[in-house]
């Protein structure tokens, strides 16, 4: 039983991640943006994830666990679900938003964002438990693919290229 970071009326409790989304509990999580130049790496979902499977997401994101820092977490989701170590994804922003990601499960997320450029020689071996597909895209392109096609995408990387581009990306774009 995974223990997240989730708020109880106004105290931070550590609470089941089922639990957290099947309530609809503010919670914290973290996503990271590896990044290639203006070419973003994303990932299809597994179909055997909890929710969104299938979808294209962002290079990864997760929920510290209960005793466990964000920027830990996301050095240690990008090992676990894309095998990329050597990586120390730098913060980026604090976003906060609420979202139904599948039938009955709402995730209401105070997000750490972080991104990463890739190193020289860098490995990218998918959990494919975790991870069925990667591929680069251009931040512009895949902006503009989110807007044709928003069901190809998780909830949440609608909401960051549709509302939140233009932060989490600001020292990216001109």
């Amino acid at each position: 039983m995974t223990q997240i970071q989730a708020w109880v009326g106004d105290k931070l409790m550590p609470v089941d991640k089922t639990e957290a989304h099947a309530r609809g509990l503010r919670h914290k999580a973290v996503s990271i943006f590896v990044m290639d130049g203006d070419k973003l790496l994303i990932q299809k979902r597994a179909a055997g994830r909890d929710h969104s499977a299938g979808k294209w997401s962002n290079t990864c994101c997760s929920h510290p666990d209960w005793d466990e820092r964000p920027e830990h977490c996301a050095v240690r989701r990008l090992r676990e679900e894309l095998g990329i170590t050597g990586l120390y994804p730098a913060h980026a922003d604090r976003i906060e938003y609420r979202a139904e990601v599948a039938e009955g499960l709402i995730e209401h997320e105070v997000v750490e964002v972080y991104l990463a450029h890739v190193r020289p020689g860098m490995q990218i071996t998918p959990d494919p438990h975790e991870v069925s597909e990667t591929r680069w895209v251009g931040l512009y392109d895949l902006a503009a693919e989110v807007r044709r096609h928003p069901e190809r995408f998780s909830k949440w990387l609608r909401i960051y290229m549709n509302e939140q581009m233009g932060r989490i990306f600001s020292t990216l774009i001109c």
